[in-house]
């Protein structure tokens, strides 16, 4: 078999099934297939409303009805209307089914564990694997709000000042920088965005209020893994939307010319070259846009 680019996805595609148990009648041994075992995971992390869950797995509504029951009857999940719309349902885990949740956990964190430990760069593993997950969850990738005090933004946004590190030729010192305080990106001021893949941060970026009817963009930052999928625009124009929420007409940004990728989105997303506007050190561009 030649390894052209379709038989080496093929191949992935075994590799991964293989690995990941998914046609054993046993996920991990806990005596239920992976199915099942992904809806009990599914609730376990919160996420109770079936018809969202069944979407977030990509199961046809009888299967997902299947494997409630299924789950039900081992009394490990009950279900009942949603307190504000009957036609809708939610699922919570039984005590029972709270023990089950965390050994498929326990189990699942070994098994990972186990995977980087036999790969001699697992690193790479990792960046390949983050590669791979984003491309395939593209559809559902979701921008929401966050504290940008929280863990996901504090992930982002140490990795965003990791890259401005090492591609900016002086470093990134983040204590000389105009950093934002945190109260000016929070609702009513402004708002910290999060992009998330399967719950995981892989994108951010900051609306720094001041009350009146101008703020400025900041933090703006997308994971290697999820880079030329439209993610930064889209991040951008979710900014712009909260921006016209809390009655901001004008918006302000820098960057770096270290970051071209950044010019040309601005550029063609309707944004202004105008004079410096502030005495932050790093940047050497300054954006403005009327929204």
């Amino acid at each position: 078999m030649i390894p052209d680019p379709i038989n080496r996805i093929r191949r992935f595609g075994r590799a991964v099934t293989v690995e990941v148990g998914a046609l054993d009648s046993s996920f991990l041994g806990r005596g239920r297939p992976l199915g099942a075992a992904r809806v009990l995971n599914a609730i376990g992390q919160g996420r109770t409303d079936v018809g969202g869950i069944r979407d977030d797995l990509g199961l046809d509504s009888g299967l997902m009805s299947r494997l409630l029951r299924g789950l039900e009857e081992e009394g490990l999940v009950e279900t009942a209307p949603h307190p504000e719309d009957a036609r809708r349902r939610v699922a919570t885990l039984t005590a029972a089914g709270q023990r089950e949740f965390a050994a498929y956990e326990a189990l699942s964190n070994a098994r990972a564990a186990d995977l980087l430990a036999r790969h001699p760069r697992a690193d790479e593993l990792l960046r390949a694997m983050d590669l791979v997950a984003v491309a395939l969850g593209r559809e559902r990738i979701r921008v929401e709000e966050a504290d940008p005090r929280g863990e996901a933004a504090r992930h982002c946004l140490g990795e965003y000042y990791a890259e401005l590190g090492r591609r900016f030729a002086t470093g990134f010192d983040v204590s000389l920088s105009r950093d934002p305080d945190a109260a000016d990106m929070i609702r009513p001021r402004g708002a910290f965005l999060v992009a998330l893949s399967d719950g995981l941060p892989i994108g951010c970026v900051g609306l720094k209020g001041s009350g009146g009817e101008r703020a400025e963009i900041k933090r703006l930052w997308v994971s290697p893994a999820a880079r030329g999928l439209g993610l930064a625009r889209r991040l951008m124009d979710a900014a712009e939307t909260v921006a016209r929420g809390l009655a901001i007409t004008v918006l302000r940004l820098d960057t770096n010319s270290a970051l071209p990728e950044a010019l040309q989105l601005y550029r063609s997303t309707g944004w202004i070259e105008i004079d410096r506007f502030n005495d932050d050190p790093y940047p050497d561009h300054f954006f403005e846009k009327q929204l």
